[in-house]
C-alpha cells in the first residue's frame, strides 16, 4: 500500500487494527513526522524556512500567508491541509491520522489539541486506531487550550472559546465552550 492509499483509507474511516499493515504504517510515518518536528521545533527559523520546513510535514505547500510560533507537534504531518492566511500559534498537536482541514483566514491559539483517532472501547479492541477527520471552516478562531476531538466540523466564522473541549459539530457564525462545548451566542 503507497502512502497516498494509507492515508486516504484513513480519511475514510478505515480501522488500523493493532498490528496490522495499517497499523504498522502508522509507526513508521510518526518517525517520519518525529524527525521533522525535531528539526521545525530545534531552533529558530526564518519564516521562510518555517514555511519550507512545514510543507515538508504536510507534504504540500503551504500558502506565503501562513504563520506558525513552534514548537509544534503532529504524529502525521500528512494528513494537514491548510488554506490560506492561516496562523497557529505555540504548542499545538495534531494528530491528523483521520486528515485535518483548515480554512483560510484561522487562527489557532496556544496549545491547541485536534485530534482524529479515538480507539475502541472495550479492551480487546482498546489498541485499534478509529479514525474520524477534524474540518475547520474559514476565518474561525480557535482559543488556547481548546480540544477538538474526532469527527468534528467547526463551521465557518465560529468562536471556540479557550479551554473548550468540542464533541460535535458547531455551526457557523456561533461562538462555543465549556466542557463539553454547547452554544454560547451566535455572531451576528
Amino acid at each position: 500500500m503507497t502512502t497516498q492509499e494509507f492515508l486516504q483509507k484513513m480519511r475514510s474511516g478505515t480501522v488500523a487494527a493493532a498490528g496490522s499493515d495499517m497499523h504498522m504504517m502508522m509507526h513508521g510515518l510518526s518517525q517520519r513526522a518525529l524527525k521533522i518536528t525535531a528539526q521545525l521545533n530545534g531552533s529558530y527559523h526564518e519564516p521562510t524556512e518555517l514555511r519550507e520546513i512545514f510543507s515538508e510535514l504536510t507534504g504540500k505547500e503551504v500558502h506565503e500567508s501562513f504563520g506558525l510560533f513552534p514548537p509544534f507537534y503532529t504524529d502525521c504531518g500528512l494528513n494537514i491541509t491548510l488554506g490560506k492566511n492561516v496562523f497557529i500559534n505555540s504548542g499545538c498537536r495534531f494528530q491528523d491520522w483521520g486528515g485535518i482541514t483548515i480554512g483560510d483566514g484561522t487562527l489557532i491559539g496556544h496549545s491547541v489539541v485536534i485530534a482524529t483517532i479515538n480507539h475502541g472501547l472495550t479492551p480487546e479492541k482498546r489498541h485499534d486506531n478509529i479514525p474520524a477527520p477534524v474540518t475547520i471552516g474559514k476565518n474561525v478562531w480557535i482559543g488556547s487550550n481548546a480540544t477538538i476531538l474526532p469527527g468534528v466540523t467547526i463551521g465557518d466564522n465560529a468562536v471556540v472559546a479557550a479551554g473548550a473541549v468540542v464533541t460535535r459539530d458547531v455551526d457557523a457564525d456561533t461562538v462555543v465552550g465549556g466542557v463539553p462545548a454547547r452554544v454560547i451566542k451566535k455572531i451576528e
